[in-house]
């Protein structure tokens, strides 16, 4: 963070110092709500969660070297007090946004959030210093702890904002102003929340609403492909740029097509010139994302030539998507665990299927080892259903569905599309499936894990990873 005193800080926040001798003091160093992140210099958010109180963590902090905590009530040690440190987090990092002078970019969308942040820091750090969050930190918490991660000389702060509902993303730009807004797409994702799709391109429109007019330098950049997202050209101030496959597009990618091994290749055309592109990820999918982040790139000025590269040399920055590892013994893991909704779904299955290709001249195997898809509401049954059937018209080997009720809709809607015997199956648990997996796999078969957060499903795919020694694998 830029250096501020605890005065300053008290003053921004509107907090009571407590137990602090020298208010001159200043914060150098993260600002963290987790005690075990905590460096010199550190300021500590202390937040009373449902499980963990943060207050309870606050000596320790400050014996780890933070300078001073952010509470709700004194401490004993060095502290801010104030009504609600959701709150006062926000203020702080709305008040050191305005000190920079860095463009802010921030994107929304229901699917691709992260990996699309990801390619765009990764391109935009050839330009100059830039910030992006670890993970998807995209709420009322991650999004200020990511703007306090900002430096006297960042260039630019990339910012991810997540919605759960109307309202949500207009009060994240109040806390973080951006100059460029990006909408990936409007899907499914959280559709129990908002009720339908309109609904949610109505939160995330509140994005390019909040951007600057044209002559102030605003910039929405939206999905050409994507109706719900297209139709937002009507609710922002800001010029436009438009990013897909469509020839209206742009930034578009022409010629998409696929390597032996899964990776989607294109032509990228700018209003600058064309140049192909390989991208190191995995899935058509990621050819949307890419074009996103190359439309970003192209109107902060990197040239054709320097997104063609950067893009063909990016990889993923978070963990649990879509990372691929062979096993010793020739078993692929995809590890696509972090989340899912019916768009990230179907995408991964595709992404799978293209994946094992390069296996079946060698008796490879496609494995989809899928569990629910949390917060569909009403839609549930028929999206897990949806997802069974694609599955089997995708021509996926085998489909191992994991846990409960939406687990059992799965299988269900494989069945129904023709998957009989042992082509699809519905364990329990997680336990269950790496048991099966353990017995079942040879070399050569690629492995999808993919569920929502909830399910804990990165734990599956390390299992899978940790417990294949040489020789352990039935069929070898």
């Amino acid at each position: 963070m830029i250096a501020l005193s605890l005065a300053e800080i008290a003053a921004i926040v509107g907090g009571q110092p407590y137990d602090i001798p020298d208010p001159t003091v200043s914060v150098t160093g993260s600002v963290v709500y987790d005690s075990r992140k905590v460096e010199a210099g550190s300021l500590f958010a202390a937040f009373a969660g449902e499980r963990v109180d943060g207050h309870d963590y606050a000596r320790g902090a400050v014996e780890q070297g933070a300078v001073a905590v952010l509470a709700t009530r004194p401490l004993g040690v060095p502290a801010i007090v104030v009504e609600d440190v959701v709150q006062a987090l926000g203020a702080l990092a709305k008040a050191v946004v305005e000190r920079l002078g860095a463009t802010v970019v921030a994107l929304t969308g229901s699917a691709g959030k992260t990996s699309t942040k990801d390619l765009i820091a990764q391109l935009l750090q050839r330009a100059g210093p830039t910030i992006w969050p670890d993970g998807n930190l995209n709420n009322e918490i991650g999004l200020p702890i990511t703007a306090l991660r900002s430096v006297e000389d960042t260039r630019y702060l990339v910012v991810e904002m997540g919605a759960r509902y109307v309202g949500d993303i207009r009060y994240l730009t109040g806390l973080v102003p951006p100059r460029v807004g990006l909408v990936l797409n409007v899907g499914t994702a959280h559709i129990g929340e908002f009720g339908s799709r309109e609904k949610i391109a109505v939160a995330k429109g509140e994005m390019v609403e909040a951007l600057p007019p044209a002559d102030e330098g605003g910039v929405a950049v939206l999905n050409a492909d994507d109706p719900l997202v297209r139709a937002m050209e009507s609710r922002t101030r800001a010029r436009v740029l438009l990013f897909g496959e469509s020839g209206e597009a742009d930034v578009r990618a022409e010629n998409v097509r696929l390597t032996a091994t899964g990776q989607a290749a294109f032509d990228l055309r700018t209003p600058s010139g064309c140049r192909e592109v390989t991208l190191r990820l995995y899935g058509e999918h990621h050819v949307s994302n890419a074009l996103a982040a190359a439309a970003v790139a192209h109107e902060l000025g990197l040239s054709v030539d320097e997104i063609a590269v950067a893009l063909s040399e990016a990889g993923t920055l978070s963990r649990w998507r879509m990372e691929v590892t062979e096993r010793s013994d020739g078993v692929t893991i995809v590890n696509d665990a972090y989340n899912a909704n019916p768009e990230s779904m179907r995408a991964a299955l595709r992404a799978l299927v293209a994946m094992g290709s390069a296996g079946k001249a060698t008796g490879g195997r496609t494995w989809a080892v899928l569990g629910p898809m949390a917060e569909l509401g009403d839609e549930a049954l028929a999206e897990h259903d949806a997802v069974g059937r694609l599955a089997v018209r995708l021509n996926v080997s085998k489909l191992v569905a994991v846990g409960g009720r939406e687990a059992s809709w799965l299988r269900l809607g494989a069945y129904n599309e023709g998957s009989w015997g042992e082509e699809s199956v519905h364990v329990s648990d997680a336990q269950a499936a790496i048991d099966l997996l353990r017995s079942e796999l040879r070399p050569g078969d690629v492995v999808l894990v993919k569920a929502s957060r909830s399910a804990g499903f990165e734990r599956l795919a390390l299992a899978l990873l940790e417990n294949a020694t040489e020789g352990e694998v039935a069929g070898r």
